[in-house]
């Protein structure tokens, strides 16, 4: 078949000019390999921020007064008006909480760890589940009794009491210059990533009642609460919004509601258009491949005027001259790109492994990616596979 002597044909070309043809070739081996680089890069870091925001939770809220000028203390919350708020969204609030943390000293003997204690709901492993190794979470009828108790994370407890089945240890703690005693109740684990500095901090957290932060009479700033899936988000943001200017007196615009899911979406619009932007750089490296290509060609057609005007004397036509050119060009762009794309998906896995991050490559953006390389080479062959294609059968044969 003609396709098959044309693919041939092209191919001994390359290989009588390896090195011409590699350094031809390598414009768009670079500019493939960063554009996949780079688009795949992008996609992972998206991956990696939506796994750091589920971990403290996509359907995450919190609520209130901002900053203005005439600021006063009836900005701030009390415990009364976090059942009122919880009250008035029974199915909307999943659970609520005041948002509240301190940074606190644990004592056991000699040893003393910095941690941070986060005052969480009853119900706090129904929206966010820890991976337990030993004991159990905070539950609702600690909540209610204000017990002392503390979970921890499984490095601090070892560190502590060297083991991590800790559940019913006693620690000192020193919160806010209050000295207390703490009983542990549980031991969760969680896998660090490089992203947790960024996102969570270092220091470790334990996680206590929220009562045995905020007690009644205590006002707070803000609060913090996790909403149903299946509501409709913009209807409540507009009720929860308007429930909270009314009792604090305050118009709505004056009112700060920040959520998970709208910083999520935020922070991925970012990374998308940036990968976008930087890619469609990367990109302009492809023309300057094509370029490449066609310059090669250019002087391979001037190199083979002879042979050209053979093939026509011996009856090729001028389609066949055409279609010989653009298919060793096509097949230059071609190994190009797939050489590219090879180098491109190995840097993101390498990359990937020493970071510890899962890689995404998105086989649509590979696809794409080989096709318009093969593309740029039929769009930059076409000039010299048509001088070739025009070239006269007594002019080539008499050239030298």
């Amino acid at each position: 078949m003609l396709w098959i002597e044309n693919m041939k044909m092209a191919l001994l070309a390359i290989r009588i000019n390896k090195m011409r043809s590699f350094l031809t070739m390598l414009g768009i081996i670079i500019g493939i390999s960063a554009v996949i680089s780079i688009v795949s890069i992008g996609d992972s870091m998206r991956g990696v921020i939506a796994d750091q925001f589920k971990n403290i939770g996509v359907n995450r809220a919190m609520i209130y007064v901002s900053f203005v000028d005439d600021r006063r203390e009836s900005d701030l919350f009390t415990l009364d008006e976090l059942e009122k708020v919880k009250d008035a969204f029974p199915k909307e609030i999943v659970a609520i909480d005041p948002s509240s943390s301190e940074d606190a000293e644990l004592t056991r003997g000699r040893k003393t760890i910095q941690v941070a204690l986060e005052g969480v709901p009853g119900n706090y492993s129904d929206v966010q589940p820890l991976d337990m190794v030993d004991g159990r979470m905070i539950n609702a009828g600690d909540l209610a009794a204000g017990r002392n108790y503390v979970v921890l994370k499984k490095e601090t407890a070892i560190e502590l009491f060297g083991k991590a089945q800790a559940s019913g240890e006693t620690i000192r703690a020193e919160v806010s210059g209050e000295p207390s005693e703490l009983t542990v109740v549980g031991v969760y684990e969680k896998e660090a990533t490089p992203m947790d500095a960024l996102f969570m901090g270092s220091t470790p957290v334990a996680y206590v009642p929220y009562t045995s932060l905020v007690s009644t009479g205590d006002y707070f700033f803000a609060l913090n609460f996790y909403i149903a899936e299946d509501i409709d988000y913009n209807v409540f943001k507009s009720q929860v919004v308007g429930l909270i200017s009314r009792m604090k007196n305050r118009t709505a615009d004056q009112i700060s509601y920040n959520s998970a899911q709208e910083e999520m979406s935020m922070a991925d619009n970012i990374m998308q258009g940036m990968s976008l932007a930087v890619g469609a750089i990367a990109a302009i490296s492809l023309l300057v491949g094509g370029i490449g290509i066609m310059n090669i060609m250019l002087v391979s057609v001037t190199e083979r005027t002879r042979e050209i005007g053979i093939r026509k004397a011996l009856g090729a036509r001028t389609r066949d001259i055409l279609i010989q050119f653009l298919t060793e060009s096509a097949l230059l762009s071609a190994a190009g790109g797939l050489i590219g794309t090879l180098l491109g998906i190995g840097f993101v896995m390498i990359g990937g492994a020493v970071a510890k991050i899962d890689v995404v490559i998105d086989p649509m953006v590979v696809l794409i990616a080989v096709a318009f390389s093969a593309m740029v080479g039929v769009l930059f062959g076409i000039l010299p596979a048509s001088k070739a294609a025009k070239a006269d059968p007594i002019d080539a044969l008499r050239y030298e």
